[in-house]
């Protein structure tokens, strides 16, 4: 898939935010990762800095837009694809960051920062909500997450990131993590699931 923008929204699963002392918003938090940050796990092998500070994972449900948005149009007609991926943070960068209250592109824009799982057909709406989606790190399930615990569903953000920036032919939105993030070593073995279904695995390497 030839990816082009990558929307990001922050916070929208409420045990997250608490576990990381954030506030819940009351609109969708949107942020952008550059496209090459987006990389596919299917050689198996996931580079990550391993020079600045803690990195952490966070599983997310993403879907993939196949046409240009237009008010009303429902998530079915707009989404053609879907996948569980992984927005990698440089959780001690972003804190940095935030205390400066500077953007947050040095922590979640790096190379690597957001690999992708294998790409499903858009099941739509209503199919989604029967599946959790799954993070298991070294064989032991770190995150589960489900699109009836979002703060923000899926038509409300496909409408604010559509309406504010529109949305077309390649543009993908990770849709927000589950609790249960942590850190990165080098090592490390991930799985990615939609339900039953694999979408994903890699060991994870650190670069200088």
């Amino acid at each position: 898939m030839d990816i082009r923008n990558v929307f990001c929204v922050g916070r929208n699963y409420r045990l997250h935010a608490a576990e990381l002392g954030n506030e819940v918003p009351s609109s969708p938090m949107i942020f952008l990762k550059p496209s090459h940050a987006a990389i596919s796990l299917s050689d198996g092998i996931l580079a990550i800095p391993g020079t600045q500070g803690a990195v952490h994972y966070e599983a997310e449900l993403v879907l993939a837009a196949a046409r240009p948005f237009e008010r009303g149009i429902s998530p079915d007609d707009l989404f053609s694809h879907m996948t569980v991926g992984l927005d990698l943070t440089l959780r001690d960068v972003q804190d940095q960051l935030k205390a400066k209250g500077h953007p947050w592109t040095p922590a979640k824009g790096f190379r690597n920062s957001a690999p992708l799982g294998r790409w499903l057909p858009f099941p739509g709406t209503a199919e989604l909500a029967k599946r959790d989606f799954t993070l298991r790190l070294n064989g032991q399930e770190v995150q589960r997450g489900n699109v009836q615990d979002m703060v923000f569903g899926i038509a409300e953000l496909s409408e604010f990131v559509g309406v504010r920036y529109g949305f077309g032919t390649g543009d993908i939105l990770f849709t927000g993590t589950p609790a249960g993030v942590g850190s990165l070593a080098a090592g490390d073995e991930l799985e990615l699931a939609w339900g039953e279904q694999p979408l994903g695995s890699a060991k994870v390497s650190l670069e200088g």
